[in-house]
């Protein structure tokens, strides 16, 4: 496969990785629709890029179905998506208020794993349907995890178990679609400067970075876009997850 000729869905593609992962995408003349609930942002961005937008809740299978189908109408074809939506949440499994609450732990695992899953299934269920190319590719499905699914902080109970879930399902699902023509690889993250992190103050995103043992930085969200495309013109990549991290092993 190459940038060139990839039809790719990015999901949280209206800001942070995502966007980043869009904008990189459409640079090199892939044709790109974004999935996401911010539908003026998601819009807006699509239009800089030439692409197309889909509002999209990922935990809901009509939503995400019918994005689907708007993306391969856009598109003539889907066979790449890059799962990128996901939230985080900071609580301590007992904390000054009491326990955990249960319905943020659900809804972590509902939009980072179930979502993840839920897009990948739909996508590669459309992607199986593509024409294959001379080696018998058909498509590459990227979801998104974290280091925190290795060696997650305290008060990361919640997204530390969505990303382990993210991780265990890949070597699975690559084996599932592998009769399809389909891989699956996943990407996990260190400390990137998204827009939740740009909110912070200096002095604290300094501190973050100075963790970083090398280089001495946050990471760039466009790295993670060329890194996402490297895995889909890569095509002996398959069923491995790549932290992405300056080396970081969180404390």
């Amino acid at each position: 496969m190459h940038l060139s000729t990839t039809a790719a869905i990015v999901t949280g593609g209206a800001s942070g990785l995502g966007e980043a992962t869009a904008r990189f995408f459409a640079e090199n003349n892939a044709q790109v629709t974004i999935l996401d609930r911010d539908s003026d942002r998601g819009s807006q961005v699509a239009t800089e890029i030439g692409g197309h937008f889909a509002q999209t809740d990922v935990t809901d299978e009509t939503s995400v179905a019918a994005a689907i189908a708007h993306a391969r109408k856009k598109m003539g074809a889907i066979n790449a998506a890059v799962n990128c939506a996901g939230i985080a949440v900071g609580m301590k499994t007992v904390g000054r208020d009491g326990p955990h609450p249960l319905d943020a732990f659900q809804r972590t695992i509902d939009i980072n794993l179930v979502g993840t899953f839920n897009v990948s299934r739909l996508t590669a269920a459309e992607m199986a349907k593509n024409d294959p190319e001379p080696d018998g590719a058909r498509g590459v499905i990227i979801n998104t995890a974290s280091i925190a699914a290795f060696d997650g902080q305290k008060g990361q109970a919640a997204y530390a178990a969505s990303k382990g879930g993210v991780v265990g399902m890949t070597l699975p699902m690559a084996r599932d679609l592998a009769s399809s023509g389909i891989r699956v690889m996943t990407i996990a993250p260190g400390i990137f400067m998204t827009p939740m992190l740009a909110g912070l103050p200096e002095e604290v995103q300094q501190q973050l970075a100075s963790d970083v043992p090398n280089p001495v930085r946050l990471g760039d969200p466009r790295e993670y876009g060329r890194l996402a495309g490297f895995i889909v013109e890569m095509g002996y990549l398959n069923g491995e997850v790549i932290r992405i991290d300056g080396a970081l092993r969180m404390r």
